[in-house]
């Protein structure tokens, strides 16, 4: 297990008008999210990987659909440095993941329908009024990257 990566499995409440999942407390522990984002990744695709240097990821997995989660941890002052975790998230497994600063992750799609994530970041994409940069390390785009999904 990586080291301050919050992996809660999430549960859905089934009646006869569909389901509900609680995905978020803040009583559970203290994170602030700032902003939301929901995101459809077709069969296959793949997301990331990349990092974060200062902002937290809060994501949500609880379908339709399912992926395949890669996190590697790149904080060479963690005591789980260079620790790399897969887990299965979505529809039939349904969770929400926190990914602090440092830790690179990414996704890939692996059912044969689109699969729905949402985030809850702790930044702003690219800060107040979208005039910073991105707090971005796209690992995807380096052919020698060490992290490969």
């Amino acid at each position: 297990m990586i080291k301050d990566v919050i992996i809660r499995k999430a549960q859905k409440f089934d009646d006869a008008r569909g389901w509900l999942c609680e995905v978020f407390r803040n009583d559970e522990f203290k994170y602030q999210p700032i902003y939301s984002y929901v995101s459809v990744t077709k069969p296959g695709v793949v997301r990331g990987p990349h990092e974060h240097k200062e902002q937290s990821d809060y994501f949500i997995f609880v379908g339709p659909g399912s992926f395949k989660i890669y996190l590697w941890d790149n904080r060479k002052d963690s005591p789980t440095f260079r620790t790399h975790e897969i887990i299965e998230a979505g529809e039939n497994n349904p969770m929400s993941i926190l990914v602090p600063p440092g830790v690179v992750h990414g996704y890939k799609c692996i059912s044969t329908e689109p699969a729905y994530s949402i985030n809850l970041p702790d930044k702003l994409y690219r800060g107040e009024g979208g005039k910073e940069e991105v707090d971005e390390i796209r690992w995807e785009a380096d052919p020698n990257s060490p992290f490969k999904i």
